[in-house]
């Protein structure tokens, strides 16, 4: 959840320790710290809490240079948020340390320590690190070797970056979990969470493997493995723009991102589409033989993930797959009854999430068929271990509320929803109606875009509300569900999501005039089911916020606000409707005031538990 960044140049990093910083903080921006190494060899830190705009002030007031450093912006575990428990941490003036991830024998480690009368100021987990390394390099251990020491003693999911009072030139890095890259420039190395962290000094970079110790000294980096052996890990480049994560002429990421949908989708669908059909090949070289023996697929994700996953459902089901979708959480700890020829699909944009590759670990171990993996970057981990993949080139989301991410995954699954439709009797004709309304789909999400305005007039309703209900039917009810959780998670309005028939069972009674109702209302065959329900809620004072085709007969009046979205085929519907419920949570937010790319308490990538 946390971000790393550290450096070893014959320059001074500590403007790029704090530029990585701003690019890495939607990983956590509870607090930020940097460490260098002065060419005294003494160690000196800067901490503070609050976001990376925070640091910057005090930092400012102060010379903080060196050519070796570490930096961290913090999503908070163990430990509130106090300048104290913000990294990097340090023992005794001599190793400065940061750590992404949790330590979950911690509290056993940090008894011992404090027996052996090493000094705490903490109440986080990563103190004990640094001193359960200092411990052995005090034994007389090279720094490498003490780490790895360490990671032999350590329990849970971690990356870390630690360097030495006096060790100018030398920085280790070490990864048990969260990713870790090593950036490769000119006669200078660099560590990172994130590749957006690096693009502005380097495109070449490492990725580390579970287990990995990379030592970079003497103007060398070696990697070991878990067992101790030298390895080398490919070189790779990225293609990620050095602009790409900033917001251009938009006020927020998120918005943004929001309006990088049509492009995000055009190049998700490019190169996997022939003529009316969907190339298989695009979920990897094996995907006809392990499609062949599909008979039924698992979905496994988590937050957005999810909702995605349940959309797909709809679509699996129609075309003859049976499809069961689960959060990540819930499916590794509990037993399971796997059929034959299941697939098993994760849905993850970081394709880094701890209990997705948790229970895709599980799933692995149950005779399964297969496993896919829908994601949005190629060098996760999750990528790494599923026999297939299907990258959504959806671009950096830097925004902590996903966006271009879900409607890229939904394209993603519309189109394995095709593939499979081959092997169920659906003739060529239905794959290639969808595939047309798949090309035209960037130019109709352009539509959506443009009632921008609209919808922002619509959210000042939301202003001095605290509740709200969304409410749909079928595949739109999962849309509803991300609609709802986009107004939670950046308003902090609390929001529901409901199928519109499960009204009166229950939500019916949460409904007065300071409920806003919003109800998704696409032309399909559940309209007029839609349309009764819409009417129980008018009938009892509530005021409706309508997204409705324009053929669907709603009027505004004074207790429903209409927006006529543009017509869709109910094939892609549910990706056109996503849109609006996006700019309605996003201009909602404006109007609360909220930090609206930075939510409180959230981060953007879950990699621990």
């Amino acid at each position: 959840m946390c971000g790393i960044v550290g450096a070893v140049s014959g320059a001074d990093v500590a403007p790029f320790l704090l530029e990585g910083l701003r690019r890495l903080e939607y990983r956590g921006y509870d607090s930020a710290g940097v460490v260098v190494i002065k060419d005294s060899g003494e160690l000196d830190r800067t901490r503070s809490v609050g976001k990376v705009e925070a640091l910057e002030q005090v930092m400012a007031g102060r010379e903080l240079s060196g050519c070796t450093g570490l930096a961290h912006t913090r999503w908070a575990t163990h430990g509130g948020v106090t300048e104290p428990n913000a990294h990097p941490h340090i023992c005794r003036d001599a190793l400065a340390l940061v750590c992404n991830g949790i330590v979950e024998n911690h509290a056993t480690l940090r008894q011992a320590q404090e027996t052996a009368g090493l000094p705490f100021t903490s109440e986080t987990d990563t103190e004990v690190v640094v001193h359960q390394v200092y411990i052995h390099l005090d034994a007389g251990m090279d720094l490498a070797a003490a780490v790895r020491t360490t990671m032999d003693e350590l329990e849970g999911s971690y990356s870390l970056g630690v360097v030495q009072a006096g060790a100018t030139g030398r920085l280790v890095a070490a990864r048990n979990g969260p990713p870790l890259l090593v950036g490769i420039g000119e006669d200078a190395f660099f560590i990172a969470s994130d590749i957006a962290a690096l693009v502005p000094v380097t495109r070449r970079y490492r990725v580390l493997e579970i287990g990995d110790i990379a030592d970079i000294c003497d103007g060398r980096c070696t990697i070991r493995d878990r067992n101790g052996n030298l390895v080398e890990r490919a070189e790779r480049q990225s293609s990620q723009s050095s602009d790409a994560a900033t917001r251009g002429e938009y006020d927020h990421f998120m918005q943004k991102e929001i309006h990088e949908q049509p492009r995000a989708i055009a190049d998700t669908l490019e190169g996997r589409l022939a003529g009316d059909r969907v190339l298989e090949q695009a979920f990897g070289p094996s995907a006809g033989k392990i499609f062949d023996h599909t008979q039924q697929v698992q979905i496994i994700a988590c937050g957005t993930s999810y909702h995605a996953g349940l959309v797909a459902k709809y679509w699996l089901e129609y075309v003859g797959v049976p499809c069961e979708v689960e959060v990540a959480s819930e499916y590794r700890y509990r037993r399971h009854v796997t059929r034959k020829g299941t697939l098993v699909v994760t849905i993850s944009q970081s394709g880094e999430t701890a209990d997705t590759l948790a229970a895709l670990a599980e799933a692995q171990n149950l005779g399964i068929v297969g496993s896919l993996v829908i994601c949005n970057v190629p060098e996760s981990s999750l990528v790494r271990e599923s026999d297939l993949s299907f990258m959504t080139h959806a671009g950096p989301e830097i925004g902590v509320a996903s966006t271009k991410a879900f409607t890229t995954q939904l394209t993603a699954l519309m189109m394995l929803a095709l593939v499979l439709s081959r092997r169920h009797g659906f003739d060529t004709g239905f794959e290639a109606h969808v595939v047309s309304q798949l090309r035209m789909l960037p130019s109709a999400l352009e539509k959506v875009l443009d009632m921008e305005a609209a919808i922002a007039r619509m959210a000042k309703a939301f202003g001095d509300k605290q509740h709200a209900l969304f409410l749909a039917r079928g595949a739109h009810h999962p849309i509803a569900m991300e609609g709802a959780l986009k107004l939670k998670e950046i308003s902090y309005i609390h929001a529901e999501a409901y199928p519109a028939g499960e009204l009166k069972h229950g939500p019916l009674a949460l409904v007065d005039d300071r409920m806003p109702v919003v109800a998704v209302a696409p032309n399909d065959t559940l309209l007029e089911k839609l349309k009764s329900n819409l009417a129980e809620v008018s009938a009892r004072g509530g005021r409706l916020f309508v997204f409705a085709d324009p053929d669907c007969g709603f009027e505004p009046r004074q207790d429903l606000e209409l927006i006529h979205v543009a017509q869709a085929d109910s094939a892609v519907a549910p990706i056109i409707y996503t849109l609006p419920l996006q700019l309605l949570a996003y201009h909602a937010a404006l109007i609360k005031g909220t930090d609206v790319d930075k939510p409180r308490n959230l981060a953007k990538s879950v990699t621990v538990e």
